[in-house]
This record gives C-alpha cells, sequence and structure tokens, in this order.
C-alpha cells in the first residue's frame, strides 16, 4: 500500500504533516494488515501546511532562478516523468487549475518548471521565465504562451531542447508546489520529429531524474501494464528500490478492470506508493471534475475499493507537499554545506590569481617575485636535490635523475672499450704497434709512441661518449628549467615568450662551452700520458704478476692455451707461441695502457660531473636572470608593460570566478534566511 511505505522513506517531518480522519477498514483488506486512511474530500486542494513550507519553497525556486545547479549543486526537485500520452499534462492541469498545450505527439518539448503559489487574491498571476525576461500571461492565453516561448526555445516543428522554461502559477486554491515537466517518452519518432527523439528525451530525463535529490513522479496510465512503462524502466534504472519513486495513476475512469490489485501487488516497487486520479473531461470546470472524481472513487463498485488515501487529485495534492517537505528539510544541510564549501574555494582560487597591475613599479615587483620563487625551486631541485615540489614527478628529481645519466656516460665507456677488446686477439694490437714503433735503442725500453697510439685509438673509441652527454644533460636541464619557469609564470602568459627564449639562448651558449670544453678534454688525454694517482702503479704490479702464467703456456706447449688473466677474464694465447719472444714486452704495454685507462675514465667521468654542476649552478645563480631581464625588456625596453596587460585566459577565469562567488553569496543569504525555519516544520 502507497501510505505503509512513507514512514521509512522520508524525515519525521512527513509524520507532521495532517492526516485528516481516522483509520476505517477497507472491506476488501486484509483485516489485521492493511489499514487505509480516509482524507476529508471536501477541504480544498491546499491546506495551512502549505503555508509553514512556502518560504523554504520560495528559497529553493530562488536557488532554482540563480541557477545555482551550474556550480554542481543539486536542489531538491519533483521530477514528472510518463510515457507519451500517459495523462501526465492532465494531472499538471488539475494541479494547477489552468490548461497546458495539447495536440499530437509531443506537447512539452522542453522542461517545463512548474512553481504553484497558493495567492490570496482571487485574481490569479501567471507568467513565464525564459531567455533571461519574464512574459506575463494570464488563464485564458498561457497554452498559447508556452506554445510561443517553446518554440523560441526549442524552434519550430517537433524537436526537443533540455533549456528550460519556467511557469509561474500564483492562483487562489492552488497546493504550493515547485515541479519539472519533462517530455512524454516516445521510442517511434512522427513526421517532423529526429530519428533520434527516443535517444534525446531519455538524455534530458536521465539528466534530471539521476541526482539523489530529485524525486520520481511517474504518471502511469490504467490501461497499461506497468511493468512496460518505459518511465517506469528509467526509474528503476536510477532508483532500483524505488524510495525516491511516486506513482500517479490516470484514467482509472477509463480501464477500472484490475487495478485495485495492480496498486496493491505494487509489481514495480514504488516506494512512495500510487495514487489514482480521474482527470477532467472536455469542457468541465474543475470544481466539477474534483466532484465526478469524488463520486467515482466512493460509488463505483471496483474502484471504491481502493483506499481513500490513495484516490483524488487533493490527496495527490497533499501527498506531494508532505513529499516536498520532507525533501527540502532533508536536504537543505547539505545545500548549505555545499555552498559554503564552494564560496570558500572559489574565493580561495580567485585570491591566487594575480593581482590587476596598474604601474611599471608593481609589473617589476611582480615579475621579481615570480622570478625569484622560479629560482628558489629551480636551487631546490637542480642543486640541493630537494624536490618536495614535485613529489610525484620523478623526472623532476633532477639530481638523481642527472647522477643516473652519468652512471650512463660511464657504463657506455667502459662498454665500449670492452667490446673492442674481445674483438681482437689478445696482445695483437700491442704487437703491431711495438713492430712499427720499433727503433735503433737500449733493449727493454717501451718507446713511449706505442703507448700514445694505442691510447689515442681508445679514445677516439670513446670520444663520441662526452658529446653525447653533453646534449642529453642540457637538453634535460633546459627542458626542466622552462618548465618550472613556466609553471611560475602561469598567471602572467605575457612572460612566456620571453622566458622560453631567454631559456633557450642561455642553454644554447653554456651546450657550446660544453662541447668547446669536451673537445679540449679529448684532446689532452690524446697528447698526454700523465698521472699522479698512485693508483697506476699498484694496478701495474698487480697485472704484471700475471706474466709468469702467460709465459708457461707459451713455453710449455703441454698445458692449455687458454687461461684466466684477473681484469681481463678468460683468453687464447696460441697464436703467440710463434712469437714468444716478444711477448713480454707486448704484455707490459698492455698492462701499463689498462692501467692508465682505469684513470682516464675516472678523470673523464670526474671531470664531466664537476663541470656539469658547475655549468648548471652558474646557469641558475648568474646567467638565467640577466637573460630574461634582457629578453623581457626587449629592444624598445616595453616588456614590463605587457605584464600589466592581463590575458585573455586569466581574465576569463576571474570573471568566472567572481560570477561564481556573486552567485554563491547570494545562494547563502537566500538558505541562511530560512535554515532555522527547518526546525519548526
Amino acid at each position: 500500500m502507497g501510505s505503509s511505505k512513507d514512514g521509512s522513506s522520508f524525515s519525521e517531518v512527513v509524520d507532521s504533516v495532517p492526516k485528516t480522519s481516522r483509520l476505517r477498514i477497507s472491506d476488501q483488506e486484509d483485516h489485521e494488515h492493511q489499514l487505509s486512511m480516509v482524507p476529508v474530500h471536501d477541504a480544498p486542494i491546499v491546506s495551512s501546511y502549505d503555508r509553514r513550507i512556502r518560504p523554504l519553497l520560495d528559497a529553493i525556486d530562488r536557488l532554482r532562478h540563480l541557477k545555482i545547479m551550474q556550480e554542481g549543486i543539486q536542489l531538491p526537485t519533483i521530477v514528472v516523468v510518463g510515457d507519451q500520452s500517459s495523462g501526465k499534462s492532465s494531472v499538471l492541469e488539475s494541479l494547477a487549475g489552468i490548461s497546458l498545450p495539447r495536440g499530437q505527439g509531443i506537447c512539452t518539448r522542453v522542461p517545463l518548471i512548474m512553481r504553484l503559489q497558493n495567492h490570496p487574491n482571487l485574481e490569479p498571476e501567471l507568467s513565464l521565465e525564459y531567455g533571461g525576461r519574464s512574459v506575463p500571461t494570464d488563464e485564458e492565453h498561457v497554452a498559447d504562451a508556452i506554445v510561443r516561448a517553446t518554440d523560441e526555445i526549442a524552434g519550430h516543428g517537433k524537436g526537443i531542447s533540455n533549456n528550460p522554461l519556467t511557469l509561474i502559477v500564483k492562483k487562489n486554491g492552488v497546493p504550493d508546489l515547485t515541479m519539472v515537466d519533462l517530455p512524454g517518452i516516445t521510442r517511434v519518432p512522427v513526421h517532423g520529429q529526429p530519428e533520434n527523439i527516443y535517444e534525446q528525451i531519455s538524455e534530458i530525463i536521465m539528466e534530471f531524474i539521476k541526482p539523489e535529490e530529485s524525486i520520481l513522479l511517474n504518471v502511469l496510465s490504467a490501461s497499461v501494464d506497468f511493468s512496460t512503462c518505459e518511465s517506469i524502466r528509467m526509474s528503476q534504472r536510477v532508483d532500483k528500490s524505488g524510495q525516491r519513486t511516486l506513482a500517479v495513476v490516470t484514467k482509472a475512469d477509463k480501464s477500472p478492470e484490475g487495478l485495485v490489485e495492480k496498486v496493491t501487488a505494487d509489481d514495480v516497487n514504488i516506494g512512495l506508493g500510487y495514487i489514482c486520479v480521474r482527470n477532467r473531461i472536455g469542457d468541465e470546470m474543475y470544481d466539477e471534475a474534483r466532484a465526478e472524481e469524488k463520486r467515482l472513487f466512493e460509488n463505483h463498485p471496483q474502484l471504491s475499493k481502493i483506499s481513500k488515501s490513495m484516490v483524488g487529485v487533493p490527496v495527490l495534492a497533499h501527498k506531494l507537499v508532505q513529499v516536498q517537505a520532507a525533501l527540502i528539510v532533508r536536504c537543505l544541510p547539505d545545500i548549505v554545506r555545499k555552498i559554503n564549501e564552494k564560496l570558500s574555494s572559489n574565493v580561495e582560487e580567485l585570491n591566487k590569481l594575480p593581482r590587476s597591475l596598474t604601474s611599471v613599479a608593481e609589473a617589476m615587483t611582480a615579475f621579481m617575485h615570480v622570478f625569484g620563487a622560479a629560482k628558489e625551486s629551480l636551487r631546490k631541485i637542480l642543486l640541493r636535490g630537494e624536490f618536495d615540489e614535485y613529489a610525484d614527478v620523478q623526472d623532476m628529481h633532477c639530481t638523481a635523475r642527472l647522477a643516473d645519466m652519468l652512471d650512463d656516460y660511464s657504463k657506455q665507456m667502459q662498454s665500449k672499450c670492452s667490446d673492442y677488446d674481445k674483438s681482437v686477439g689478445f696482445l695483437d694490437d700491442e704487437m703491431k704497434v711495438l713492430e712499427e714503433t720499433k727503433r735503433t735503442g737500449l733493449p727493454n725500453f717501451l718507446p713511449r709512441s706505442a703507448f700514445l697510439v694505442l691510447l689515442q685509438k681508445k679514445m677516439e673509441l670513446i670520444s663520441f661518449a662526452p658529446f653525447d652527454f653533453v646534449e642529453k644533460m642540457w637538453n634535460y636541464v633546459e627542458r626542466i628549467v622552462i618548465s618550472v619557469l613556466l609553471r611560475h609564470c602561469e598567471n602572467y602568459p605575457q612572460l612566456f615568450p620571453s622566458t622560453r627564449r631567454a631559456v633557450e639562448n642561455i642553454v644554447a651558449d653554456a651546450k657550446k662551452r660544453s662541447v668547446d670544453w669536451v673537445i679540449d678534454l679529448v684532446e689532452m688525454e690524446k697528447i698526454t700520458d700523465y698521472t699522479c694517482d698512485p693508483a697506476y702503479v699498484d694496478l701495474w704490479n698487480k697485472y704484471m704478476a700475471q706474466q709468469n702464467k702467460i709465459m708457461d703456456a707459451l713455453n710449455d706447449h703441454s698445458k692449455p692455451t687458454g687461461i684466466h688473466i684477473d681484469e681481463f677474464g678468460d683468453v687464447d694465447v696460441a697464436h703467440l707461441r710463434s712469437q714468444a719472444g716478444k711477448v713480454k714486452e707486448a704484455f707490459d704495454l698492455r698492462m701499463r695502457l689498462a692501467a692508465y685507462w682505469k684513470i682516464v675514465l675516472k678523470r673523464l667521468v670526474d671531470c664531466m660531473a664537476l663541470h656539469m654542476v658547475f655549468g648548471i649552478q652558474k646557469l641558475v645563480n648568474k646567467e638565467m636572470e640577466g637573460e630574461i631581464v634582457r629578453e623581457l625588456m626587449g629592444a624598445q625596453g616595453k616588456g614590463l608593460e605587457k605584464m600589466m596587460e592581463e590575458s585573455p585566459s586569466v581574465a576569463e577565469k576571474r570573471k568566472r570566478l567572481n560570477s561564481s562567488i556573486k552567485l554563491l553569496r547570494e545562494s547563502k543569504d537566500v538558505v541562511s534566511t530560512i535554515i532555522d525555519q527547518v526546525s519548526t516544520i
């Protein structure tokens, strides 16, 4: 039963609404469980309770008029849905006491917000609001006025639009209600309708019924199987429990057979219950229609079995007022909270925007502030290794990424030489170089020229690596510096071009200096064999201690020619047996070069690391500021004046935030005046 389900669906506000005279047991209902309430049908469609919630409803309507929903804040709304020709318009006519557009096909082509207000004056006041203006009308012409307004909003023909039209009805005797009437659901387009009319209507309906703040007034025709109604299916998609759905059954007088069973069995799970009504027929006056409705449900053999708490437009009106009151009371605290949160968020965001600059001095101050903050960020991530500003962006953990580049640089050089050594026979290069550099002189003296030839060959193998590192390192630094500067300049996009050019210029200069430095470094290593590092002698002695192992394999042919040498791995010396007399000298040369090469590689990496840190520090602390100032000022010295011209994006954002804050503050004022009244309802 509809009346048995109300209590669990809403707050205690519902229970405080006058329930009229008390219980009687229906002849056809279970005497122990199924009780029905008997309202006084002679009472007007409004009650004193309506006047108590009028301020709350006015507040919600005011919020709707302010378009607070554009801020993502949903309002409590009674949404009227139904299949085409379900009698939806007739129900609304009965509640409002006015005539709405009638005709074939879709009569409601835009969301129609109906604001009904009980008015003390006997003369009704009607108006339409759309397109930012208010158009007065009257009962005689309201239907035509709605048609004209709809044509203006949705175009002539049978197309639909999601732009709403508001109908305000101030009339003596109407209930205080605000409802949104949506286009009737149709699957098959008729002449003049778009092919996807069903999809368009469904999209509009889902937009209104999906929010939890919406109550679904589902209009059903008594002549159909409720479970086949498209409006029921849509309702169940967003309200499976049915706790937000109230059903109005129309045309009860046309199809009374089995209606009692349909509304009591509730096969489609209508949580707020059913109300059966008889719509006005032809030119009946509304008072006549209500009297006929009362006689129908009291005297009809079948319809009289339905509980009187479930029949009649007056019952529907009272039920909607109850539901509406409970809905507003339940939602209002949350609306207040959301308004305050959104207002605080927007004010905070507005305060973060740069203030408008009115003089060159203010522009200079703003520039120094922006550049100072950016410079400190760069010092943190590029020099000190602090990345709290970019904790989740690994690419901005710069000292770690630069260290990774150095590691890769070192491994690349070692790998290149190791691959070459494995590709030639052990001591082959040394034997050939010694043969080509021999000269008249004392034996057992290694020619320095032989050492330099082999050293230069190794340097040629790895000479590309320092240049690759410099290119990669400065490209990374350029990307990081530009990223940080642009982030700090986001409120002054006028600075973007000059800032980017300045960074590109100073990085290009730094890169050129690094390339020149690398050229000198490589050339110095090619022509000079020097180190004061004692590790060189220690390594050479360590390597030379393995010489006897090779000589034994060469002189004793019974021993295997494959031997293991520390730092060199497994080598085969079979090809050296025919030249055993030259092996000692070649081995000595190889070991001296191997010991010195470790020093060279270490020196190339260490020097590169020092050069990198020095170059980045110089760029951040000295060069960047001067170059940016030169680019900003330009040849005419008018760069700072550009900062005084607020960018379109910032101006638009400021305008949007100011508009939103104004709306939210007005909304806050609206709800603050009535929030204390909630406890009195």
